[in-house]
């Protein structure tokens, strides 16, 4: 039997077999690594283009949702849907009974003087019943996660209103451009 220290063919096979082994095994991890810090890095542009109670709720959920996985979020306010992001008016948001499937009245009922506001009062009763989140809650939900809120200025301006009128924290100031140029970027894009 050899007392040589030198290794055998067979070793040196297994030796190089076993530092590509090492080395696809770094890769993998790697690679996961780079997938874990990667869960987020997605970006979704909302445009809210209505104001009544029940479609203030959508843009606001999801954009909050997303921000809580680590998405890059804007929501562009426009029309009727910059009323969500103003102070006074998000908080007497009405729900329309007319043209509303979901109402258990047909269109002729729902057009009478008063439904409106009956049907919003029992839209405001059954989220104070189930605890859901308000708007003004939603809104500084959604602040405090990093959503970017946004008012469009040309709207501002066409509804009269002042940048003071909007919530702490919404940006204003906005065109459809910046809008535009977000939502070409985004992952998602919805319009609510």
């Amino acid at each position: 039997m050899s007392t040589d220290s030198h290794p055998s063919i067979d070793e040196e096979g297994d030796a190089t077999e076993l530092q590509a082994l090492r080395e696809r095994v770094a890769e993998l991890e790697e690679s996961i690594a780079d997938a874990d810090d990667d869960t987020g890095g997605k970006k979704m542009t909302i445009i809210a283009t209505k104001g009544t109670l029940d479609m203030a709720y959508p843009p606001l959920i999801l954009a909050s949702t997303a921000a809580a996985f680590d998405w890059e979020v804007v929501v562009f306010h426009t029309f009727w849907g910059l009323d969500i992001l103003h102070e006074n008016n998000s908080r007497n948001l009405k729900l329309s009974a007319v043209g509303n499937p979901n109402m258990p009245m047909p269109n002729a009922v729902a057009a009478l003087p008063g439904m409106d506001a009956m049907a919003t009062k029992m839209m405001r009763k059954k989220i104070d019943e189930n605890d859901t989140a308000t708007i003004e809650e939603l809104i500084d939900l959604s602040l405090a996660q990093g959503v970017d809120l946004q008012a469009c200025q040309m709207t501002i301006e066409l509804m009269d209103y002042d940048e003071a009128d909007f919530y702490d924290g919404v940006t204003t100031g906005v065109g459809a451009a910046t809008a535009l140029q977000h939502m070409a970027e985004s992952d998602v894009q919805l319009l609510i």
